[in-house]
């Protein structure tokens, strides 16, 4: 057998790990003179190779000193099989990984290669499973420029010789199945590129989970095996029409909700514990988390994420995230995550140049590089990019059963030009600046996430007025639920830090907002980019003294839960703090104790239920028919007056005067004559308001003529919101 004797070129590259073709040389091979195999185990001065069952099969020559062996086996057909190495007293076996064939199948090369693979997730990364009726971990990972690359963790001492893995040249895939290996251990890619350079060691795109900061490994993770049980959740879900429903989020960064002793984070069962039950008893409908991703830098607030696959492990493991949502679908609240398709962090472990290429990102930085958050941008006109996106939110939808994906900065993603000068930017190919293969993969995430998981919700922080945003694919929109009206919290915060004395001039900032509020299906979001950097808190913003500030926020809030659109409010900004958030603290609870921060917590609960209870505030919310102005026009007095319906519910109206001066008899145009219930007075002595009113009934006479059938006279309270609900068609002479 000395003719089959490897060569020392050869030799010397697998001990290097250097060798671009590693199952052609290692494990079990046919040969004319019968079976023979060869072994790469540093450290062994003797191997003798076993079957399984652990019959010897044959001692192996050393034939490099760094612990490479070979030789003749005592077997008539292929099978798999086990060394026992031995150096000094110490003895140890090892099943032979490169003696098993590949987990990955044709199918799946071709369905990937066709960008309709939708269970890559089962497939690439790291996973627990039995191969050959052998215990152990199969890696993959797509890196198709790599000379070479191996998996390395606890299992092999960090070794890149060890564990090379086979590639899948029609796909560019590598793969391996390791024995060894265990769920729990930490591992890591080592590639070599294409020049020939060893890269950074690189986390797995797709692994479930990372170990804790400044740590940057991949774990081993077995996700399979939680028992869910919100079923009746997921049924009802599946048929609601979201934009016929109440939908309030409460936008949630879960490190600095709450904290626990010595500054700690709470984990994803502590937050289970204390954060929905809050929630609920606020009335949000849904928690909105700020990326949950692994993520290496805090002050990130994950929106620079490394594992798009993995919950982060400062809060737990990903059984504990899903105990977190689990419990929530159980005390009737859904969970919407914030997702990053745009762009990726550049951190040497992660996906910038993964192989030694521009593999994820474009290769030309006025394509692949943001300069507004130092990152890479993906290039989704490469099929492979796009269906690792378009498996991941997939991913969150099925194995973790979110509600929903908020889509951040689509904005960026829409536009070749953003945050570019002249000659920073490439062309599309008709010479436009849009960015024809984000929308394309846009609608087509859409079509994909929406006609997998019925019911779910993507929505999409977009800043824009690109068209057709929330509308259908089919009707050339790019498919999203909903949109985030960027314009009216920009507009009317704008509008409420105004000193009230000058609110006149600047009426519009309320009411443009209606001339385009039905042209898409609207998030109003007071959202986390609010309250930082500067901006200082909602409170904070409001114009005039402190006691505007509160009554101005007071009537802010209550304006806005009575405008058409869907609502979105910053975790804390119920507790109206003075200072801007902090990703570092836990928010200011102490403010409870203190009755003008806990008079606004209380409002906002009480528009939360009014909202829910009410079907005139959210059964018509995209739709214009379910709104009308009473009035539009009042300048000089600051106010705003608009009708709400809802098919056959009970209309509702909203009045808010927005400067601090009390308006006794004010004349109002009403959709109804009859009694109209005060359901809501942001100026009621229980928000640390000063308690005037109408008495909680409001009468509106019928009038002839055109216009509106009815008019009440009410008093308007100073810097204050009301809300009326239409109770019975009655009149005042009824009611002496």
């Amino acid at each position: 057998m000395a003719h089959n004797r490897l060569d020392r070129k050869a030799a010397e590259a697998i001990v290097s790990g250097c060798h671009e073709d590693v199952f052609a040389v290692l494990g079990l091979h046919d040969t004319a003179h019968g079976f023979m195999a060869r072994c790469f185990l540093p450290g062994a001065e003797t191997v003798e190779a076993l079957d399984l069952q652990g019959q010897p099969l044959g001692p192996l020559s050393r034939i490099h000193e760094a612990g490479l062996f070979e030789g003749p086996v005592a077997l008539k057909q292929r099978s798999l099989m086990q060394f026992r190495a031995r150096r000094g007293d110490a003895v140890w076996t090892v099943t032979d990984p490169y003696s098993f064939g590949p987990v990955l199948g044709p199918m799946d090369d071709y369905l990937a290669a066709e960008g309709t693979h939708y269970r890559l997730h089962e497939k690439l990364g790291a996973h627990a499973m039995v191969h050959g009726g052998v215990k152990g971990v199969h890696f993959a990972v797509w890196a198709p420029n790599a000379r070479r690359v191996s998996v390395v963790g606890d299992f092999n001492y960090w070794n890149g010789a060890v564990h090379v893995m086979r590639k899948r040249l029609a796909t560019g895939m590598h793969e391996i199945f390791i024995p060894v290996a265990e769920v729990g251990q930490l591992y890591k890619f080592e590639i070599i590129g294409p020049d020939g350079a060893v890269l950074p060691l690189k986390s797995d795109p797709y692994a479930f989970a990372a170990e804790l900061r400044p740590g940057t490994a991949s774990r081993i993770t077995d996700i399979s095996g939680f028992e869910w049980s919100d079923g009746d959740w997921l049924k009802a879900r599946a048929s609601r029409d979201h934009r016929r429903a109440p939908l309030a989020i409460y936008e949630v960064h879960a490190g600095s909700w709450r904290r626990g002793a010595d500054n700690r984070f709470l984990s994803y069962d502590e937050l289970a514990e204390q954060l929905i039950p809050y929630v609920q008893w606020m009335g949000f409908t849904h928690i909105e988390f700020l990326p949950l991703n692994e993520h290496p830098y805090d002050p990130s607030w994950g929106y620079q994420p490394t594992g798009l696959y993995a919950p982060t492990s400062r809060f737990g493991d990903p059984a504990g995230f899903a105990r977190f949502v689990n419990r929530a679908h159980e005390q009737g609240i859904g969970i919407i995550l914030d997702w990053v398709p745009g762009h990726f962090p550049t951190d040497p472990s992660g996906l910038a140049r993964f192989d030694g290429t521009a593999l994820y990102e474009h290769a030309d930085p006025r394509q692949g590089f943001h300069p507004d958050w130092n990152t890479a941008i993906y290039n989704f006109g490469r099929t492979e990019v796009t269906s690792f996106l378009i498996n991941n939110a997939l991913f969150w939808c099925e194995v973790y059963h979110v509600d929903g994906l908020r889509v951040d900065a689509v904005a960026s993603m829409l536009y070749l030009d953003y945050s570019r000068r002249e000659g920073e930017w490439i062309p599309n190919v008709h010479g436009g600046r849009e960015n024809l293969e984000a929308i394309a993969f846009l609608r087509r995430l859409n079509e994909v996430v929406y006609g997998a998981h019925p019911g779910i919700m993507m929505i999409a922080e977009e800043s824009t007025s690109f068209p057709g945003v929330s509308q259908p694919t089919s009707a050339g929109g790019l498919g999203f639920g909903f949109k985030w009206n960027m314009g009216f919290m920009n507009d009317t915060l704008a509008y409420m830090a105004r000193d009230p004395v000058y609110r006149r001039h600047h009426h519009s900032q309320i009411t443009f907002g209606l001339l385009y509020a039905f042209s898409e299906n609207f998030v109003l979001p007071l959202s986390h980019d609010e309250v930082v950097h500067g901006k200082g808190s909602l409170l904070a913003k409001m114009g005039g003294d402190d006691w505007s500030k509160f009554a101005g926020l007071r009537a802010y809030l209550t304006l806005m839960w009575a405008h058409p659109g869907k609502k979105l409010l910053f975790m804390g900004q119920e507790l109206a703090p003075w200072l801007e958030w902090s990703e570092n603290h836990s928010l200011d609870w102490h403010l409870e104790a203190h009755a003008p921060h806990r008079g606004l917590q209380l409002l906002v609960r009480d528009l939360n239920h009014l909202h829910r209870d009410l079907p005139a505030l959210h059964g018509r919310d995209s739709e214009g028919e379910g709104f009308t102005w009473l009035i539009t026009d009042d300048h000089d007095n600051s106010v705003f007056a608009w009708a709400r319906f809802a098919g056959d519910a009970a209309p509702v109206v909203l009045i808010a005067n927005l400067t601090p001066v009390v308006r006794e008899h004010y004349e109002l145009p009403m959709p109804r004559a009859g009694r109209w219930r005060e359901r809501l007075n942001s100026d009621a002595q229980a928000y640390w308001g000063g308690g005037l009113g109408n008495g909680g009934t409001v009468h509106a006479e019928p009038v002839g003529g055109g216009g509106f059938p009815a008019r009440a006279r009410l008093l308007l309270p100073p810097m204050a919101s009301l809300i009326l609900e239409f109770d019975c068609d009655d009149t005042r002479d009824s009611h002496p």
